[in-house]
């Protein structure tokens, strides 16, 4: 290291310490104030606190509206603001090409050892921030980006030529993105979460008390009534279960709901689910906790997931998955060790997952799926993952 580079350095950097800049080029089209946003995207500084909690100096660089630099957990925010054209902030394609010049000398003024960057669906801003720190890698984390396609693919593909690699949560994901060519051969891929959660186990009986949930099991449903997260197969799984099962109740949390209408015509002319399924519509996510805390399974119909933000923090709360067999949450469940897998659209198999787990003794399978999250989904094990991760590209080819 130069000694240049090492004055560059914040003056809380312990010296020696391995310098990671992670990087949100994501504007907010809400244009919330800094303080506003790290409430609404606990990830960006909770992510980052994680790795300088695994020994690593870190900075947080994020595209804003407005200038200010916090410090929050023992990591520096710098909140960067671009000249961007007021309306045009909002607009998707041009959060995709606008050309973020201060927020790039703010990353090159902080000498980082390597970039993170979040998110592979800014390859101009990737390609550019490559470009302005030569020999600096950067390591690229999935957020659930489709690969490009069409007159876009080009660029994705030149742009992201920049990554020194990349993480998903499972390996598997990102095959489309080799077999398409937007990520050359070869380029290390890293199995690391998106995020993680701070719920907690919590006591079950006084979370069912404030809730109001009961049943026997006590099922949850966390996300969207929508063609990919596919209630209509889990309720057909809990309409099979419920002829085996003592007396199953599933409570449904959920934001974006467009096939609301059909979910509650589906319950209604059904006599196994009228009655036993309760759509409880949007709650506040600080009311999520007591929810997972009642629950204990909780069921979900996926067909494709970036993570599995739901699926973690029911395992923090005790809860154990019974969820589709698709990559993230295989890898998040253990390979099925921490909680049952079944097909997408496969409401047979997941009713004789229900009634089997059922059987199983519930205070146990609590107590392991918590010691699943502690091991393999906390924080801690995020942020050890990703300080490692950008040693090995430290490494000399």
């Amino acid at each position: 290291m130069t000694q240049e580079k090492s004055s560059m350095r914040s003056s809380h950097a312990p010296r020696g310490s391995l310098n990671i800049v992670q990087v949100s080029f994501h504007y907010d089209i809400y244009r919330r104030a800094p303080r506003e946003l790290i409430q609404a995207w606990p990830t960006l500084l909770d992510v980052a606190a994680a790795v300088a909690g695994a020994g690593a100096t870190v900075h947080v660089v994020q595209a804003c509206h407005e200038d200010a630099v916090l410090r929050e957990k023992g990591v520096d925010l710098h909140f960067v603001r671009e000249p961007v054209p007021f309306g045009l902030d909002s607009r998707r394609w041009f959060q995709r090409l606008f050309c973020p010049l201060r927020l790039s000398e703010r990353v090159a003024s902080l000498a980082p050892d390597v970039v993170h960057v979040a998110g592979l669906n800014f390859p101009l801003q990737t390609r550019y921030l490559s470009h302005r720190l030569p020999g600096v890698p950067m390591i690229c984390q999935d957020h659930a980006n489709a690969p490009a396609t069409g007159w876009r693919k080009p660029l994705y593909r030149w742009g992201l030529r920049s990554a020194g690699a990349v993480t998903f949560t499972a390996r598997e994901q990102a095959a489309p993105f080799f077999s398409s060519g937007l990520l050359r051969p070869g380029l290390p891929v890293f199995e690391i979460l998106e995020g993680s959660t701070h719920f907690r186990l919590g006591d079950q009986r006084e979370a069912r008390r404030q809730t109001g949930l009961y049943g026997d099991p006590v099922l949850l449903w966390l996300g969207r009534l929508d063609s990919n997260k596919d209630p209509l197969t889990v309720l057909e799984a809990v309409a099979i279960a419920a002829e085996e099962l003592a007396d199953p109740r599933l409570w449904c949390c959920y934001t974006a709901a467009p096939l609301e209408m059909e979910v509650r015509r589906r319950i209604e002319r059904d006599p196994r689910l009228r009655g036993r399924v309760h759509l409880l519509g949007r709650k506040p996510h600080c009311e999520v906790e007591s929810l997972c805390q009642a629950a204990n399974f909780l069921v979900q119909g996926s067909h494709e997931e970036g993570s599995g933000y739901g699926v973690i923090e029911a395992l923090a709360c005790g809860a154990t998955p019974i969820v589709t067999d698709i990559p993230s949450l295989r890898k998040i469940t253990g390979n099925g060790r921490a909680g049952a897998l079944s097909p997408p659209g496969d409401a047979s198999a997941m009713a004789r997952n229900l009634v089997e787990w059922s059987s199983r003794d519930r205070a146990r399978l609590r107590v392991a799926a918590r010691r699943h999250f502690e091991h393999a989904l906390s924080y801690s094990v995020m942020g050890r993952d990703l300080r490692l991760a950008c040693e090995q590209l430290l490494i000399p080819k």
